[in-house]
């Protein structure tokens, strides 16, 4: 009796739990049909596009030289015999700097004008005896006219001879001379290779190297090359700042002075030079400089978001717009800034490109804005 009366208890207790499972079941299968995703396509962003003056800045390694810069070597064959100067040296135009010592030199001077004195004597004569018969032929019957010519002759031959030593004595003058090596302009002595007693000459050992070198270094010259591309921004005139590494919390000026008119093969690049005043003496010859060049745009040009152009295996392309599908346009970059491109293509004002463009977006793909 009282195992029925469990039973029929038990039937009860089951029958309530079956139907909450069933319950709980078709909830959550309600629940996930309600949270299923909905394709939708997506928004994408898009901008008009204008014509703008862009403004932009290019920095480029330079390098500054002496204005003058000169390397003096000897002409003859010589031995140091007095060296004035050194490294550092102050040095005015025309300044003694090097005297050097020949003794050939100064015997064949002597050679020479001796040689010269001996024609200026038999010119002496000669001149004589030809004015003396050419007086007597005056007198019809006296002096043949052949004497006459012979002895013109004689006297053209020995001026002549006579022209020939004197040449020849400045010839070894001005040969002697070059063992005084002086200053071609006002600078600084900033190489010496040489010592006293050294051997020099235009050919062999004593000729591999410079016995000084003179910078002006109240002036010096700043060259850079600047590429193909950006020579079309550039005049005589314009302002540069520069910085070299030496004083990298000092900031210089300068402006061009001279262009070169003509790309470089190797590097195709215009070397662009600028004249800088150095009169306080903190820059030197040979520092490396970091030239900021201005790059102004003469004209308006298009300007967009660097995210807008995309520089893929197939080109360089920005997406238009047209219709409400994707358009890929071909283009040309020009300058940079660090958020935008200049461009140049098939464009016209107000046209409306993709602000964040990707290679996803192939030509037809419907575009929602």
């Amino acid at each position: 009796m009282n195992q029925r009366h469990n039973t029929n208890k038990m039937k009860k207790i089951l029958i309530p739990s079956a139907l909450l499972l069933a319950a709980v079941l078709n909830s959550c299968g309600e629940e996930k049909k309600e949270t299923a995703p909905v394709e939708t396509e997506p928004v994408i962003e898009t901008f008009d596009l204008k014509k703008e003056k862009l403004s932009s800045e290019l920095s480029l390694p330079a390098e500054l030289s002496g204005f003058r810069q000169v390397d003096l070597y000897a002409k003859v064959s010589s031995y140091v015999k007095d060296l004035k100067v050194d490294i550092g040296s102050q040095v005015q135009a025309g300044q003694l700097l090097i005297e050097l010592e020949a003794p050939e030199i100064s015997s064949q001077l002597a050679a020479a004008q001796s040689r010269l004195h001996s024609a200026e004597a038999v010119y002496t004569a000669s001149n004589a005896t030809y004015n003396r018969l050419l007086e007597t032929s005056k007198v019809e019957g006296t002096i043949s006219k052949n004497d006459l010519d012979i002895a013109l002759a004689r006297k053209s031959s020995d001026y002549a001879q006579l022209q020939a030593a004197k040449a020849s004595v400045r010839e070894i003058q001005v040969n002697r001379g070059y063992l005084q090596i002086r200053a071609p302009f006002t600078g600084i002595v900033t190489a010496r290779n040489v010592n006293t007693g050294a051997y020099v000459g235009p050919a062999g050992k004593g000729s591999d190297l410079p016995l000084l070198t003179v910078q002006d270094q109240k002036k010096l010259r700043l060259a850079v090359s600047v590429p193909e591309a950006y020579t079309g921004y550039l005049k005589n005139g314009d302002e540069m700042s520069f910085t070299v590494r030496s004083r990298p919390n000092d900031s210089f000026k300068a402006k061009i002075q001279r262009m070169s008119g003509a790309l470089d093969l190797r590097l195709r690049s215009e070397r662009v030079e600028m004249d800088v005043i150095n009169n306080d003496g903190r820059l030197l010859p040979g520092m490396v400089a970091e030239v900021k060049i201005p790059l102004n745009a003469k004209d308006s040009t298009f300007v967009v978001p660097k995210s807008a152009v995309i520089n893929g295996a197939e080109g360089i392309f920005v997406i238009r717009v047209n219709d409400g599908k994707a358009q890929r346009v071909e283009v040309k970059k020009g300058r940079e800034t660090d958020e935008d491109t200049e461009i140049f293509g098939n464009l016209a004002p107000n046209d409306k490109l993709v602000k964040q463009a990707s290679e996803e977006l192939r030509d037809g793909t419907v575009i929602k804005r």
